[in-house]
């Protein structure tokens, strides 16, 4: 089933600590948001770079955030599989969705920045770019995520703005709700996965 950005912007969760929409124009718009997790900068890499773990499957397309990854090297994508429906032939391939493209990773400092047009802004001749930084805090990491949105935009970015705040808002919380320390055993565990 599709599920775009813009439909489910209707139901959301927590927000991260600071939100904004620092600036919107008929070319396009501006949103800063940033959330404090409780995990080191490279606990809370591993879980950012796993959106399957984190993101609402109620933003896909597929219905199902397991279907989510990110290849976190230049020329990888945030990527999500459209599984093939039940009834179609094996020899039907399943469906892709690339919602941004690795342009700039840098796991050591932090640094991951995507782009590409999220949910309906995807079908715009717009351009979007969303840099991710992973600041160390006293207590774990603060992330911090700048998505700035311009080009033609068929929506009007003074009202899509405001909602892709909100979706974007909700995805960062969870995101900091699932960056939490892992003890030895877990980290054994995953490794053995």
């Amino acid at each position: 089933m599709y599920r775009s950005l813009f439909g489910a912007c209707l139901v959301l969760s927590a927000a991260p600590a600071a939100a904004e929409v620092v600036s919107t124009t008929d070319a396009g718009f501006v949103i800063k948001l940033s959330a404090d997790a409780q995990a080191d900068r490279s606990e809370a890499w591993k879980v950012l770079i796993a959106p399957s773990r984190w993101w609402s499957g109620d933003h896909t397309y597929s219905g199902d955030a397991a279907n989510l990854w990110i290849d976190a090297q230049a020329t990888g994508c945030f990527c999500e599989k459209i599984p093939r429906p039940k009834d179609a032939p094996e020899t039907q391939r399943i469906g892709s969705v690339e919602h941004m493209h690795v342009v700039y990773s840098d796991p050591q400092a932090g640094v991951l920045r995507m782009t590409g047009g999220l949910g309906p802004l995807q079908q715009d001749a717009g351009s979007g770019t969303l840099t991710i930084k992973l600041n160390p805090t006293g207590q774990g990491t603060r992330f911090d995520w700048v998505y700035v949105v311009s080009g033609l935009v068929v929506l009007k970015p003074q009202e899509i703005a405001a909602q892709v705040d909100k979706v974007l808002g909700e995805q960062l919380g969870r995101l900091a709700s699932k960056a939490v320390p892992t003890t030895p055993q877990e980290d054994k565990a995953k490794a053995e996965d």
